[in-house]
Protein backbone atom coordinates (compact mmCIF):
# COMPACT_ATOMS: atom_id res chain seq x y z
CA UNK A 1 0.00 0.00 0.00
CA UNK A 2 1.84 3.08 -1.22
CA UNK A 3 1.47 6.19 1.34
CA UNK A 4 2.00 10.01 1.11
CA UNK A 5 3.26 12.55 3.64
CA UNK A 6 2.05 15.48 4.76
CA UNK A 7 3.03 18.51 6.58
CA UNK A 8 -0.54 20.29 8.42
CA UNK A 9 -0.26 23.51 10.00
CA UNK A 10 -2.05 23.29 13.34
CA UNK A 11 -3.01 26.04 15.38
CA UNK A 12 -3.88 25.86 19.15
CA UNK A 13 -1.23 23.30 20.04
CA UNK A 14 0.36 25.03 23.25
CA UNK A 15 2.10 22.44 25.01
CA UNK A 16 3.56 18.61 25.06
CA UNK A 17 0.31 17.64 26.06
CA UNK A 18 -1.05 19.04 23.02
CA UNK A 19 1.23 17.40 20.90
CA UNK A 20 -0.28 13.86 21.87
CA UNK A 21 -3.45 14.42 21.49
CA UNK A 22 -3.08 15.43 18.32
CA UNK A 23 -1.25 12.28 17.42
CA UNK A 24 -3.65 10.07 18.69
CA UNK A 25 -6.39 12.02 16.40
CA UNK A 26 -4.38 11.60 13.59
CA UNK A 27 -2.84 7.91 14.58
CA UNK A 28 -6.82 6.79 14.84
CA UNK A 29 -7.48 7.91 11.45
CA UNK A 30 -4.78 5.19 10.09
CA UNK A 31 -1.48 7.91 9.81
CA UNK A 32 1.14 6.51 10.25
CA UNK A 33 4.90 8.23 11.54
CA UNK A 34 3.05 11.09 12.99
CA UNK A 35 5.09 13.60 14.52
CA UNK A 36 3.42 17.20 15.99
CA UNK A 37 5.35 19.75 17.41
CA UNK A 38 3.74 23.17 18.98
CA UNK A 39 6.35 25.44 19.26
CA UNK A 40 6.21 24.71 15.04
CA UNK A 41 2.66 24.80 15.13
CA UNK A 42 2.28 21.88 12.73
CA UNK A 43 2.29 18.04 12.21
CA UNK A 44 4.10 15.85 9.98
CA UNK A 45 2.78 12.48 8.73
CA UNK A 46 1.99 9.62 6.49
CA UNK A 47 -1.61 9.16 4.92
CA UNK A 48 -1.96 5.25 3.49
CA UNK A 49 -4.37 5.24 0.55
CA UNK A 50 -7.18 5.80 0.07
CA UNK A 51 -7.29 8.42 3.41
CA UNK A 52 -7.05 11.68 1.72
CA UNK A 53 -5.64 15.33 4.17
CA UNK A 54 -9.14 16.16 4.79
CA UNK A 55 -9.85 13.07 6.78
CA UNK A 56 -6.53 14.24 8.79
CA UNK A 57 -7.64 17.80 9.16
CA UNK A 58 -11.45 16.79 10.60
CA UNK A 59 -9.87 14.59 12.93
CA UNK A 60 -7.43 17.13 14.19
CA UNK A 61 -10.78 19.54 14.49
CA UNK A 62 -12.41 16.70 16.29
CA UNK A 63 -9.18 17.11 19.01
CA UNK A 64 -10.21 20.45 19.31
CA UNK A 65 -7.46 22.44 17.30
CA UNK A 66 -7.44 23.94 13.71
CA UNK A 67 -5.93 22.24 10.40
CA UNK A 68 -4.49 24.90 8.72
CA UNK A 69 -2.32 25.20 5.26
CA UNK A 70 -1.42 21.60 4.37
CA UNK A 71 1.72 20.52 2.55
CA UNK A 72 2.54 17.48 0.35
CA UNK A 73 6.21 16.55 1.32
CA UNK A 74 7.60 14.32 -1.56
CA UNK A 75 10.16 12.17 0.04
CA UNK A 76 11.97 9.33 -2.03
CA UNK A 77 14.79 6.84 -0.86
CA UNK A 78 17.75 7.84 -2.15
CA UNK A 79 18.46 11.56 -3.97
CA UNK A 80 15.19 13.07 -4.73
CA UNK A 81 16.21 14.66 -7.92
CA UNK A 82 18.13 11.15 -9.28
CA UNK A 83 15.10 11.61 -12.62
CA UNK A 84 17.16 15.23 -13.36
CA UNK A 85 19.73 14.53 -16.14
CA UNK A 86 22.58 15.82 -18.23
CA UNK A 87 24.35 17.60 -14.96
CA UNK A 88 28.07 16.90 -13.68
CA UNK A 89 26.56 16.95 -10.28
CA UNK A 90 23.44 16.01 -8.08
CA UNK A 91 24.87 18.74 -5.45
CA UNK A 92 27.83 21.55 -5.17
CA UNK A 93 29.01 22.49 -1.97
CA UNK A 94 30.54 25.73 -1.83
CA UNK A 95 32.84 26.22 0.94
CA UNK A 96 33.97 23.63 3.27
CA UNK A 97 33.08 24.89 6.71
CA UNK A 98 30.30 23.63 9.03
CA UNK A 99 27.17 24.20 6.92
CA UNK A 100 29.12 22.84 3.96
CA UNK A 101 30.35 19.35 5.53
CA UNK A 102 26.87 19.28 7.58
CA UNK A 103 25.20 19.18 3.96
CA UNK A 104 27.55 16.98 2.14
CA UNK A 105 27.62 14.42 3.82
CA UNK A 106 23.85 14.29 4.26
CA UNK A 107 23.46 14.43 0.31
CA UNK A 108 26.10 11.84 0.06
CA UNK A 109 24.00 9.51 2.37
CA UNK A 110 21.12 10.39 0.32
CA UNK A 111 23.29 8.57 -2.61
CA UNK A 112 24.12 11.84 -4.42
CA UNK A 113 26.88 12.65 -6.19
CA UNK A 114 28.57 15.60 -4.46
CA UNK A 115 31.30 17.98 -4.70
CA UNK A 116 32.63 20.52 -2.40
CA UNK A 117 34.66 23.97 -3.57
CA UNK A 118 37.22 25.55 -1.44
CA UNK A 119 39.71 28.01 -2.34
CA UNK A 120 41.16 28.06 1.29
CA UNK A 121 41.57 25.84 4.13
CA UNK A 122 39.75 22.92 4.52
CA UNK A 123 37.52 23.29 7.77
CA UNK A 124 36.05 26.68 7.29
CA UNK A 125 36.49 29.26 10.30
CA UNK A 126 35.83 27.41 13.66
CA UNK A 127 38.48 24.79 13.39
CA UNK A 128 40.81 26.75 11.36
CA UNK A 129 41.02 30.72 12.65
CA UNK A 130 38.14 30.66 15.46
CA UNK A 131 36.37 28.69 18.11
CA UNK A 132 39.23 25.87 18.66
CA UNK A 133 42.30 28.18 18.16
CA UNK A 134 41.14 30.97 20.65
CA UNK A 135 39.43 28.62 23.25
CA UNK A 136 42.46 26.05 23.42
CA UNK A 137 44.29 29.62 24.43
CA UNK A 138 41.39 30.99 26.42
CA UNK A 139 42.30 28.09 28.37
CA UNK A 140 46.01 28.29 28.86
CA UNK A 141 45.13 31.94 29.54
CA UNK A 142 42.78 31.01 32.46
CA UNK A 143 45.31 28.59 34.12
CA UNK A 144 47.89 30.87 34.41
CA UNK A 145 45.78 33.94 35.21
CA UNK A 146 44.77 31.63 38.20
CA UNK A 147 47.96 30.58 39.01
CA UNK A 148 48.70 34.40 40.25
CA UNK A 149 45.30 35.46 41.20
CA UNK A 150 43.05 33.61 43.64
CA UNK A 151 41.01 33.91 46.45
CA UNK A 152 42.20 31.46 48.63
CA UNK A 153 44.24 32.40 52.13
CA UNK A 154 47.09 29.98 52.17
CA UNK A 155 47.73 29.19 49.33
CA UNK A 156 51.18 30.39 47.56
CA UNK A 157 51.07 30.04 43.83
CA UNK A 158 53.13 31.89 40.88
CA UNK A 159 53.67 31.89 37.52
CA UNK A 160 56.53 32.62 34.84
CA UNK A 161 56.57 34.78 32.13
CA UNK A 162 54.14 32.86 29.71
CA UNK A 163 55.87 31.38 26.28
CA UNK A 164 53.82 32.39 23.80
CA UNK A 165 55.58 30.79 21.06
CA UNK A 166 55.25 27.34 22.16
CA UNK A 167 51.62 27.83 23.29
CA UNK A 168 50.83 28.76 19.69
CA UNK A 169 52.64 26.13 18.85
CA UNK A 170 50.55 23.46 20.46
CA UNK A 171 47.84 25.24 19.34
CA UNK A 172 48.63 25.01 15.79
CA UNK A 173 49.11 20.82 16.26
CA UNK A 174 45.15 21.20 18.01
CA UNK A 175 43.80 22.49 14.64
CA UNK A 176 46.09 20.73 12.21
CA UNK A 177 44.57 16.87 13.94
CA UNK A 178 41.09 18.26 14.16
CA UNK A 179 41.25 19.86 10.49
CA UNK A 180 42.29 15.88 9.47
CA UNK A 181 40.32 14.02 11.64
CA UNK A 182 36.55 15.75 11.58
CA UNK A 183 36.75 17.73 8.15
CA UNK A 184 39.56 15.72 5.57
CA UNK A 185 39.44 12.47 6.72
CA UNK A 186 35.85 12.70 5.86
CA UNK A 187 35.96 13.69 2.07
CA UNK A 188 36.91 9.81 1.89
CA UNK A 189 35.01 7.97 4.09
CA UNK A 190 31.57 9.63 2.73
CA UNK A 191 32.87 9.28 -0.92
CA UNK A 192 32.00 13.37 -2.28
CA UNK A 193 34.85 14.64 -4.30
CA UNK A 194 36.94 17.82 -3.32
CA UNK A 195 37.77 20.62 -6.10
CA UNK A 196 40.30 23.17 -5.10
CA UNK A 197 39.53 26.66 -6.63
CA UNK A 198 37.78 29.58 -6.88
CA UNK A 199 33.80 28.84 -7.58
CA UNK A 200 32.06 31.56 -10.13
CA UNK A 201 28.68 31.08 -11.04
CA UNK A 202 28.97 31.80 -14.44
CA UNK A 203 24.41 30.69 -15.10
CA UNK A 204 21.81 29.46 -12.81
CA UNK A 205 23.58 25.79 -12.98
CA UNK A 206 26.98 26.52 -13.69
CA UNK A 207 30.09 27.15 -11.81
CA UNK A 208 33.45 28.27 -12.98
CA UNK A 209 36.46 26.70 -10.85
CA UNK A 210 39.78 26.99 -12.16
CA UNK A 211 38.54 27.34 -15.91
CA UNK A 212 36.42 24.64 -15.74
CA UNK A 213 32.64 24.52 -16.04
CA UNK A 214 30.57 22.41 -13.79
CA UNK A 215 27.27 21.76 -13.58
CA UNK A 216 24.90 20.70 -10.81
CA UNK A 217 20.90 20.40 -9.91
CA UNK A 218 21.12 22.05 -6.76
CA UNK A 219 23.89 24.16 -5.10
CA UNK A 220 24.78 25.38 -1.33
CA UNK A 221 26.46 28.54 -0.88
CA UNK A 222 27.84 28.48 2.42
CA UNK A 223 31.18 30.05 2.38
CA UNK A 224 30.81 31.67 5.47
CA UNK A 225 32.06 35.10 6.42
CA UNK A 226 35.64 36.92 7.60
CA UNK A 227 36.09 40.06 9.14
CA UNK A 228 34.91 43.45 8.40
CA UNK A 229 36.90 46.55 8.59
CA UNK A 230 35.18 50.22 9.32
CA UNK A 231 35.97 53.14 7.09
CA UNK A 232 37.98 55.00 9.73
CA UNK A 233 40.55 57.23 8.24
CA UNK A 234 44.32 56.03 8.46
CA UNK A 235 43.19 52.40 8.75
CA UNK A 236 44.34 50.98 5.94
CA UNK A 237 47.48 52.07 6.01
CA UNK A 238 48.38 50.43 9.41
CA UNK A 239 49.32 47.17 10.10
CA UNK A 240 46.41 45.98 11.93
CA UNK A 241 45.18 42.78 12.87
CA UNK A 242 41.99 40.66 12.75
CA UNK A 243 40.89 37.43 14.86
CA UNK A 244 42.92 35.51 12.24
CA UNK A 245 46.19 37.16 12.67
CA UNK A 246 46.33 38.18 16.29
CA UNK A 247 46.79 34.58 16.78
CA UNK A 248 49.53 33.84 14.55
CA UNK A 249 51.95 36.67 16.75
CA UNK A 250 54.48 35.17 17.61
CA UNK A 251 55.34 37.20 20.39
CA UNK A 252 53.55 39.27 23.01
CA UNK A 253 53.03 42.82 22.40
CA UNK A 254 52.85 45.10 25.57
CA UNK A 255 50.05 46.76 24.69
CA UNK A 256 46.84 46.12 22.64
CA UNK A 257 44.45 48.31 21.81
CA UNK A 258 40.90 46.73 20.65
CA UNK A 259 38.52 48.95 18.17
CA UNK A 260 35.34 46.92 19.07
CA UNK A 261 34.08 45.43 22.36
CA UNK A 262 31.89 42.67 20.99
CA UNK A 263 32.24 38.79 21.93
CA UNK A 264 35.29 38.69 19.63
CA UNK A 265 36.81 41.79 21.04
CA UNK A 266 36.04 40.58 24.74
CA UNK A 267 37.33 37.55 24.57
CA UNK A 268 40.78 38.19 22.75
CA UNK A 269 41.33 41.20 25.18
CA UNK A 270 41.14 39.19 28.23
CA UNK A 271 43.07 36.30 26.38
CA UNK A 272 45.91 39.08 25.95
CA UNK A 273 45.46 41.07 28.96
CA UNK A 274 45.90 37.48 30.79
CA UNK A 275 49.32 36.56 29.19
CA UNK A 276 50.60 40.73 31.03
CA UNK A 277 49.28 42.76 28.29
CA UNK A 278 47.91 45.75 28.57
CA UNK A 279 44.55 46.03 26.97
CA UNK A 280 42.52 48.65 25.94
CA UNK A 281 39.00 47.91 24.53
CA UNK A 282 37.00 50.64 22.55
CA UNK A 283 33.42 51.07 21.26
CA UNK A 284 31.43 53.72 19.42
CA UNK A 285 28.21 52.90 22.09
CA UNK A 286 27.97 53.52 25.54
CA UNK A 287 27.50 49.83 26.92
CA UNK A 288 29.27 46.39 26.11
CA UNK A 289 26.98 44.12 24.78
CA UNK A 290 24.22 46.28 23.63
CA UNK A 291 21.75 43.08 22.50
CA UNK A 292 22.15 41.60 25.97
CA UNK A 293 19.77 42.02 29.02
CA UNK A 294 21.13 45.44 30.46
CA UNK A 295 21.89 43.82 34.16
CA UNK A 296 23.84 40.94 31.94
CA UNK A 297 26.05 43.74 30.10
CA UNK A 298 26.64 45.86 33.27
CA UNK A 299 27.92 42.49 35.18
CA UNK A 300 30.00 41.64 32.39
CA UNK A 301 31.56 45.07 32.66
CA UNK A 302 32.25 45.07 36.03
CA UNK A 303 33.76 41.53 36.24
CA UNK A 304 36.19 42.62 33.52
CA UNK A 305 36.77 46.07 34.52
CA UNK A 306 37.68 44.33 38.17
CA UNK A 307 40.51 41.91 35.97
CA UNK A 308 42.38 45.67 35.15
CA UNK A 309 40.77 45.92 31.34
CA UNK A 310 40.53 48.84 30.10
CA UNK A 311 37.07 50.26 28.39
CA UNK A 312 36.80 53.38 26.49
CA UNK A 313 33.35 53.96 25.83
CA UNK A 314 31.20 56.56 23.24
CA UNK A 315 33.92 57.06 21.07
CA UNK A 316 34.15 58.56 17.90
CA UNK A 317 37.22 57.33 15.65
CA UNK A 318 38.88 60.35 14.54
CA UNK A 319 41.82 59.06 12.64
CA UNK A 320 44.75 56.19 13.17
CA UNK A 321 48.21 56.65 12.03
CA UNK A 322 51.17 54.67 12.63
CA UNK A 323 55.04 55.85 13.86
CA UNK A 324 57.54 52.71 13.58
CA UNK A 325 55.94 50.03 15.32
CA UNK A 326 53.64 52.31 17.60
CA UNK A 327 49.99 52.91 16.51
CA UNK A 328 47.95 55.94 17.87
CA UNK A 329 44.19 55.51 17.52
CA UNK A 330 42.87 58.68 17.76
CA UNK A 331 39.15 58.92 19.67
CA UNK A 332 36.75 61.58 20.87
CA UNK A 333 34.63 60.95 24.04
CA UNK A 334 32.35 63.27 25.62
CA UNK A 335 33.89 66.23 23.15
CA UNK A 336 37.57 65.66 24.66
CA UNK A 337 40.46 64.00 22.40
CA UNK A 338 42.50 61.08 23.14
CA UNK A 339 44.55 59.25 21.91
CA UNK A 340 45.17 55.34 22.56
CA UNK A 341 48.92 54.26 21.89
CA UNK A 342 49.71 50.59 21.39
CA UNK A 343 52.12 48.09 19.62
CA UNK A 344 48.81 46.03 18.29
CA UNK A 345 46.24 46.80 17.37
CA UNK A 346 43.04 44.38 16.98
CA UNK A 347 39.71 45.62 14.66
CA UNK A 348 36.88 43.32 16.17
CA UNK A 349 34.07 45.09 14.74
CA UNK A 350 32.25 42.21 12.86
CA UNK A 351 31.86 40.00 10.53
CA UNK A 352 31.27 40.00 7.10
CA UNK A 353 29.46 37.75 4.04
CA UNK A 354 31.92 36.05 2.01
CA UNK A 355 30.48 36.65 -1.23
CA UNK A 356 31.90 39.03 -3.74
CA UNK A 357 33.92 36.30 -5.88
CA UNK A 358 30.72 34.13 -6.61
CA UNK A 359 29.05 36.16 -9.12
CA UNK A 360 25.77 35.54 -7.43
CA UNK A 361 23.44 37.94 -10.22
CA UNK A 362 24.14 35.77 -12.71
CA UNK A 363 22.50 32.92 -10.81
CA UNK A 364 19.78 35.05 -10.23
CA UNK A 365 20.50 35.40 -6.28
CA UNK A 366 19.80 38.02 -4.35
CA UNK A 367 21.69 39.35 -1.82
CA UNK A 368 21.10 41.89 1.55
CA UNK A 369 22.40 45.04 1.78
CA UNK A 370 25.74 43.80 3.66
CA UNK A 371 26.28 41.04 1.16
CA UNK A 372 24.68 37.90 2.77
CA UNK A 373 22.57 35.66 0.65
CA UNK A 374 18.97 36.09 1.38
CA UNK A 375 17.73 32.65 1.53
CA UNK A 376 13.37 31.48 2.58
CA UNK A 377 12.86 29.23 5.64
CA UNK A 378 13.72 25.98 3.99
CA UNK A 379 16.75 28.15 2.48
CA UNK A 380 16.46 28.47 -0.51
CA UNK A 381 17.88 31.34 -2.39
CA UNK A 382 15.99 33.45 -5.12
CA UNK A 383 17.01 30.71 -7.70
CA UNK A 384 15.27 27.40 -6.32
CA UNK A 385 18.05 25.24 -7.81
CA UNK A 386 20.53 27.45 -5.49
CA UNK A 387 20.20 27.40 -1.52
CA UNK A 388 22.46 29.05 1.40
CA UNK A 389 23.33 28.09 4.65
CA UNK A 390 25.42 29.63 7.83
CA UNK A 391 27.00 32.71 8.61
CA UNK A 392 27.07 34.11 5.06
CA UNK A 393 23.55 34.56 5.34
CA UNK A 394 24.38 36.49 8.15
CA UNK A 395 22.12 34.72 10.72
CA UNK A 396 23.37 33.49 13.99
CA UNK A 397 27.06 33.36 13.70
CA UNK A 398 27.50 29.83 16.02
CA UNK A 399 28.88 26.55 13.58
CA UNK A 400 26.03 24.41 15.55
CA UNK A 401 23.69 26.21 13.96
CA UNK A 402 25.89 26.66 10.93
CA UNK A 403 25.62 22.92 10.96
CA UNK A 404 21.91 22.71 11.38
CA UNK A 405 21.47 24.92 8.83
CA UNK A 406 23.49 23.04 6.00
CA UNK A 407 21.79 19.13 7.82
CA UNK A 408 18.12 21.28 6.34
CA UNK A 409 19.62 22.73 3.05
CA UNK A 410 20.63 18.84 2.05
CA UNK A 411 17.44 17.18 3.04
CA UNK A 412 15.47 19.83 1.37
CA UNK A 413 17.74 20.80 -2.35
CA UNK A 414 18.68 16.54 -1.73
CA UNK A 415 16.02 14.36 0.19
CA UNK A 416 13.31 16.05 -1.49
CA UNK A 417 11.75 17.15 2.17
CA UNK A 418 10.36 20.65 3.17
CA UNK A 419 11.85 21.33 6.31
CA UNK A 420 11.82 24.69 8.00
CA UNK A 421 14.84 26.29 9.97
CA UNK A 422 13.60 26.99 13.44
CA UNK A 423 16.17 29.16 15.16
CA UNK A 424 13.65 30.27 18.13
CA UNK A 425 16.14 28.88 20.96
CA UNK A 426 19.57 29.14 19.92
CA UNK A 427 21.77 29.16 23.26
CA UNK A 428 24.55 31.75 22.73
CA UNK A 429 28.07 32.02 24.93
CA UNK A 430 30.91 34.62 25.07
CA UNK A 431 33.63 32.46 26.80
CA UNK A 432 35.35 35.33 28.94
CA UNK A 433 35.59 34.67 32.20
CA UNK A 434 33.51 34.86 34.11
CA UNK A 435 31.23 33.79 30.97
CA UNK A 436 28.28 35.10 29.42
CA UNK A 437 25.56 33.09 28.28
CA UNK A 438 22.00 33.47 27.05
CA UNK A 439 19.08 31.66 25.12
CA UNK A 440 15.39 33.28 24.36
CA UNK A 441 14.05 36.21 24.70
CA UNK A 442 15.39 39.34 26.61
CA UNK A 443 12.46 41.30 28.60
CA UNK A 444 12.12 44.14 26.28
CA UNK A 445 11.65 41.34 23.35
CA UNK A 446 8.93 39.69 25.00
CA UNK A 447 6.91 42.93 26.01
CA UNK A 448 7.48 43.77 22.32
CA UNK A 449 6.26 40.63 21.36
CA UNK A 450 2.70 41.10 23.59
CA UNK A 451 4.00 39.22 26.49
CA UNK A 452 3.21 40.35 29.88
CA UNK A 453 6.43 39.58 31.50
CA UNK A 454 7.88 38.27 34.79
CA UNK A 455 11.51 38.92 35.44
CA UNK A 456 13.73 37.08 38.18
CA UNK A 457 17.41 39.16 38.87
CA UNK A 458 19.48 36.91 41.28
CA UNK A 459 23.53 38.16 42.12
CA UNK A 460 25.72 35.30 41.34
CA UNK A 461 26.28 35.62 45.84
CA UNK A 462 23.46 33.93 46.34
CA UNK A 463 24.45 30.92 44.56
CA UNK A 464 26.81 28.39 46.56
CA UNK A 465 28.74 27.17 44.10
CA UNK A 466 29.68 30.76 43.74
CA UNK A 467 30.30 31.51 47.35
CA UNK A 468 33.26 28.04 47.60
CA UNK A 469 34.55 29.32 44.43
CA UNK A 470 35.03 32.98 45.95
CA UNK A 471 33.99 34.09 42.36
CA UNK A 472 30.89 36.24 43.18
CA UNK A 473 30.89 38.99 40.58
CA UNK A 474 27.98 38.04 37.64
CA UNK A 475 23.81 37.20 37.95
CA UNK A 476 21.20 34.69 36.63
CA UNK A 477 18.20 36.94 34.94
CA UNK A 478 15.25 34.73 34.07
CA UNK A 479 12.15 35.86 31.89
CA UNK A 480 9.12 34.53 32.32
CA UNK A 481 5.31 34.77 30.53
CA UNK A 482 3.71 36.18 33.78
CA UNK A 483 -0.49 34.36 33.08
CA UNK A 484 1.54 31.08 32.27
CA UNK A 485 4.71 30.85 34.14
CA UNK A 486 6.39 29.89 30.92
CA UNK A 487 9.98 30.39 30.72
CA UNK A 488 10.92 32.87 27.63
CA UNK A 489 14.49 33.61 28.58
CA UNK A 490 17.52 32.84 30.51
CA UNK A 491 20.52 35.07 30.65
CA UNK A 492 23.74 34.67 33.06
CA UNK A 493 27.13 36.07 34.03
CA UNK A 494 29.12 33.34 35.78
CA UNK A 495 31.58 30.53 35.42
CA UNK A 496 30.65 27.66 33.71
CA UNK A 497 27.56 29.99 31.83
CA UNK A 498 28.14 28.12 28.36
CA UNK A 499 27.39 24.99 29.82
CA UNK A 500 24.53 26.09 32.50
CA UNK A 501 22.49 27.57 29.16
CA UNK A 502 22.64 23.82 27.74
CA UNK A 503 19.93 23.23 30.42
CA UNK A 504 17.62 26.89 30.03
CA UNK A 505 17.93 26.00 26.45
CA UNK A 506 15.74 22.64 27.05
CA UNK A 507 13.25 24.42 29.54
CA UNK A 508 12.97 27.36 26.92
CA UNK A 509 12.77 24.71 23.89
CA UNK A 510 9.81 22.52 25.73
CA UNK A 511 7.63 24.99 27.72
CA UNK A 512 9.15 24.92 30.92
CA UNK A 513 7.56 27.07 33.35
CA UNK A 514 9.67 28.47 36.44
CA UNK A 515 7.10 26.16 38.81
CA UNK A 516 8.67 22.99 37.00
CA UNK A 517 12.41 24.40 37.53
CA UNK A 518 10.99 25.06 41.16
CA UNK A 519 9.86 21.12 41.68
CA UNK A 520 13.19 20.12 40.10
CA UNK A 521 16.06 18.51 41.96
CA UNK A 522 18.94 20.49 41.30
CA UNK A 523 22.62 19.29 42.65
CA UNK A 524 23.96 20.89 44.91
CA UNK A 525 27.23 22.93 44.79
CA UNK A 526 26.55 23.07 41.15
CA UNK A 527 26.50 26.43 39.21
CA UNK A 528 23.47 25.18 37.08
CA UNK A 529 21.30 25.25 40.70
CA UNK A 530 21.30 28.95 40.08
CA UNK A 531 18.78 28.19 38.09
CA UNK A 532 16.50 27.00 40.85
CA UNK A 533 17.44 29.24 42.67
CA UNK A 534 16.37 32.29 39.97
CA UNK A 535 13.06 30.32 39.92
CA UNK A 536 12.41 30.51 43.38
CA UNK A 537 13.58 34.28 43.53
CA UNK A 538 10.16 35.22 41.72
CA UNK A 539 8.77 34.71 44.87
CA UNK A 540 10.86 34.26 47.39
CA UNK A 541 14.61 35.38 49.19
CA UNK A 542 16.46 32.91 49.09
CA UNK A 543 18.97 34.31 50.95
CA UNK A 544 16.54 33.96 53.57
CA UNK A 545 16.60 29.76 52.83
CA UNK A 546 18.83 27.34 54.43
CA UNK A 547 21.31 25.60 52.02
CA UNK A 548 19.28 23.39 49.79
CA UNK A 549 15.83 23.98 51.42
CA UNK A 550 14.97 25.33 47.95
Amino acid sequence: MSTRKYRLQVEGMTCAGCEKRVERALSSIGAKNVEANFRRGEAGFELPEPIGIEQAKEAVHKAHYKAGEAEAVHQQKGSAIRDEGGEDYDFIVIGSGGAAFSAAIKAAEYGAKVAMIERGMIGGTCVNIGCIPSKTLLRSAEIQYLAKNHSFLGLHTSAGPADWKKLVEQKDELVKRLRRQKYMDLIDEYGFELIRGEARFINEKTVEVNGDELTAKRFLIATGASPSIPDIPGLKEVDYLTSTSLLELKELPKRLAVIGSGYIGLELGQLFHRFGVEVTLMQRGQKILPGYEPEISEAAEKALTEQCIRFIAGATFERVEQNGDLKKIHVTVNGEKKIVEAEQLLVATGRKPNTDALNLQAANVQVGPRGEVLADGYLRTTNPRIYAAGDVTLGPQFVYVAAYQGGIAADNAIGGLARKVNLDVVPSVIFTDPAIAAVGLTEKQAKERGYEVRTSVLPLDAVPRALVNRETTGLFKLVADAKTGKLLGVHLVAENAGDVIYAAALAVKFGLTAEDLRESLAPYLTMAEGLKLAALTFDKDVNKLSCCAG
